[in-house]
């Protein structure tokens, strides 16, 4: 076995391909990616629970002949299960979990040839846009070491930014794809409400505003990925539209000419920083000088019903988790079992009923029809990926006690362009198109028609070729 020296200048394909021409082993990548957390990890803290023993077996076992044979992969440690490791949703009420069986995500992943290799931080039940727990600490920006990851995939984008592994698993609640992407400066896109199996343990993850992908430095990887998982699974509730054509293939000619919308204002209130207004402004004028039709316009929706909505939904989830485990544990649920803001939301699902849950239902399904609505005007639409850049470590942590309404306004600049289409199911991706006068990555968020991955993808491969980002990496 020896070291890839130039491991970090390959995507996932191009390892992929080493491996299929023999100019690598799958032992080979594994061993380099293995050396390389282990000098950059204690830094970044991005992978909290390591699987080297495991993939190390799987090799030996023989992998199958995917696209991805012997490329090495991270899985986020929230909700995935990997038979004998630990799965612990970022709480302590979890810590001792272990799956006794694979997701069916996961067993995509075997198939398709990736090597997992450990679990990324996620913040408890993925709960906040920054990786911070009382089990695990902080993981830290490769950008700056002092400002948050994103979340909740946050380990994941550290991970992948800090030259760890060029694409990992990531989920995405409220934007917990895209704003550790835009935190990191790679792609992260939220595919449409199931595009991506969820089981067999749940149907759908928070009335199906949660689903699962990746993140990645490439937009090959990105498709090329969803390529390998997407489809439904035996007995899934329901299922997001059949793509006409493999997402690869659709990275093979530049989009038509498209109709673009570009928003500066939340979708929720909260203010927008400058330096992310004048990034919207640069890659406006970019898809302009591809051929596009760019013009502002605004998508209203009213963010204190939806707010309420999308709060009422995650704390019923929250509460039925934690008063599971608990339970199953022999004890009944208390604050000592999560963090302060958990436990919050635990409280408040405590205050609601069934007929709030209905009403909250009701609601998200409404406001996908209004989304619906704007994109039979606009095939796109151009937002920051969030309303600042990335924040200080602990001003987005679950356990802040010192400022909850600070707490809240932070979350809000956050989530304030990305929730939205958690709601209504849409997709959406991050591109890391600018960085600001501190280095620090600012993310674009385009979003599209349900079901249609097929033209974000072809217009992130085109501004991709336009402004190349790959190269572009993190003080080691």
């Amino acid at each position: 076995m020896s070291r890839i020296e130039n491991y970090e200048s390959f995507d996932a394909m191009g390892l992929a391909e080493l491996v299929a021409k023999g100019d690598a082993s799958p032992e080979d990548l594994l061993e380099t990616a293995i050396a390389v957390a282990e000098e950059r990890n204690p830094k970044l803290n991005a992978i909290v629970i390591p699987m080297y023993e495991e993939a190390r077996d799987a090799i030996r076992r023989g992998l199958p002949e995917g696209p991805f044979r012997g490329v090495p992969f991270l899985l986020k440690d929230l909700h995935l299960g990997y038979t004998g490791v630990r799965t612990t949703y970022g709480s302590k009420l979890f810590e001792d979990f272990v799956a006794d069986h694979d997701s069916e995500l996961v067993i995509r992943y075997k198939k398709a040839g990736l090597v997992s290799f450990g679990k990324t931080h996620s913040p408890e039940f993925g709960l906040t846009t920054t990786s911070e727990t009382d089990l695990f600490g902080r993981t830290s920006n490769p950008w700056d070491l002092g400002r948050t990851a994103g979340g909740s995939s946050g380990g994941a984008s550290s991970a992948v930014a800090g030259g760890i592994v060029p694409a990992a698993n990531a989920s995405d609640g409220g934007g917990s794809i895209r704003i550790p992407a835009a935190c990191c400066g790679i792609v992260g896109l939220k595919p449409t409400r199931a595009r991506n199996p969820a089981g067999p343990d749940q149907g759908e993850g928070w009335g199906g505003m949660s689903t699962a992908h990746v993140v990645s430095r490439s937009v090959r990887d990105t498709a090329a990925l969803l390529d390998a998982t997407h489809g439904p699974d035996v007995g899934d509730p329901y299922c997001a539209p059949a793509p006409d054509r493999p997402y690869l293939s659709e990275l093979d000619a530049p989009p038509d000419k498209l109709r673009i919308a570009v928003q500066t204002a939340t979708f929720n209130g909260a203010p927008t920083h400058a330096d992310c207004v004048t990034a919207v402004e640069a890659a406006a004028a970019l898809c302009r000088e591809l051929g596009h039709e760019v013009e502002e316009a605004a998508l209203d929706v009213n963010a204190d019903v939806l707010g309420g909505a999308t709060r009422t939904i995650i704390a019923a989830n929250i509460r039925a988790t934690v008063e599971d485990r608990a339970r199953a544990l022999g004890h009944e649920p208390s604050a000592d079992d999560v963090e302060l803001s958990t436990w919050a939301l635990s409280e408040m699902a405590g205050n609601l009923g069934a007929a709030d849950y209905a009403r909250a239902v009701r609601t998200i399904h409404g406001v996908g029809r209004q989304v619906s609505h704007f994109f039979e005007r606009y095939d796109v639409l151009l937002t920051p990926t969030m309303a600042t850049p990335p924040l200080e470590l602990g001003r987005l942590s679950l356990s802040r006690a010192d400022d909850p309404i600070a707490y809240v306004a932070d979350l809000n600049q956050t989530i304030g362009f990305t929730s939205l289409f958690n709601a209504s199911g849409h997709p959406a991706i991050s591109l890391p198109l600018h960085w600001n006068a501190a280095g620090l990555p600012i993310g674009l968020q385009f979003a599209g028609r349900f079901g249609d991955e097929a033209t974000l993808l072809r217009l992130s491969a085109q501004l991709e070729e336009a402004r190349p980002w790959f190269d572009r990496t993190p003080p080691r």
